[in-house]
């Protein structure tokens, strides 16, 4: 093992890292002392070269792979994982954060639109769960896998069928996971961002069913402010730390006090 595997706290991935919450969450792990392998479509290649580029500016020592993919393709997810563990020799952490967005009244959205956010949200979501269970309990290390539901998840919105139902979803998923592997030593849990600050969110603002919709969520919220992405690294960073192992099949609330469970 080199000196810079030493002193590694383990590998972490992140899929959905070239921009946004991912991004957030990727250059956090690494600053909490993971490798990190960050993946995406190979659309957003530059963004992931700048995710690497500020990941060794500021945490030297620590290695980063560029997977792409495409999570709703199951032998993509699976490539994932096998190069994450070729590249680094083992897997600690997946956070399945990727995730697309379609804004339509549910009268207009058609079978298209729906599929094709549950075949990255929800699909996706399986793909990941499951490729990396399987390589933590081959490990018999334990583990920590972590998706990302929403507001949405929790309480359904306008304009927000497909999402909506992708994001309950990751819900069931989560909750089953971490039954079924919680003997493993791995724990499963999801994040559930409110309004956070994010380019999805911005295309949402921009869109005709959601104007205003950055002073509406403020003027909701118990602390009057919309969230950042580093708020959800935050939750994520501890999520993944021992201190959290009794912690498990839950969707954890980031929303600044707008939903209460």
């Amino acid at each position: 093992m080199t000196s810079t595997q030493s002193n590694s706290k383990g590998v972490a991935v992140v899929t959905g890292s070239a921009q946004g919450i991912g991004r957030s969450i990727a250059i956090r792990l690494a600053g909490d002392g993971y490798d990190v392998v960050i993946n995406d479509l190979e659309s957003n290649k530059e963004n992931l070269e700048e995710v690497k580029k500020d990941i060794a500016t500021d945490f030297p020592e620590r290695r980063v792979l560029i997977v792409f993919g495409n999570v709703s393709i199951e032998e993509d997810v699976k490539g994932l994982v096998e190069s994450a563990v070729k590249e680094f020799g083992r897997l600690n952490v997946f956070v399945a954060n990727a995730g697309i967005i379609k804004t339509k009244p549910l009268l207009e959205m058609t079978s298209e639109d729906f599929e094709s956010v549950l075949s990255v949200n929800v699909t996706g979501t399986f793909y990941s769960y499951k490729y990396a269970a399987q390589q933590m309990v081959a490990q018999g290390e334990g583990g920590r896998i972590i998706g990302a539901s929403s507001l949405a998840g929790k309480k359904g919105h306008a304009a927000l069928s497909a999402y909506s139902a992708s994001k309950f979803a990751i819900r069931g998923l989560t909750q089953t996971a971490a039954i079924e592997l919680g003997r493993n030593g791995i724990t499963v849990n999801a994040y559930a961002p409110g309004t956070i600050q994010t380019p999805m969110l911005a295309k949402l603002a921009g869109s005709a069913d959601y104007n205003d919709v950055y002073d509406e969520f403020k003027r909701l919220s118990a602390v009057g402010d919309l969230g950042t992405t580093q708020d959800v690294a935050n939750l994520v960073s501890f999520l993944v730390t021992p201190e959290a192992r009794f912690i498990t099949g839950q969707t954890i609330m980031i929303d600044g006090g707008i939903f209460f469970d």
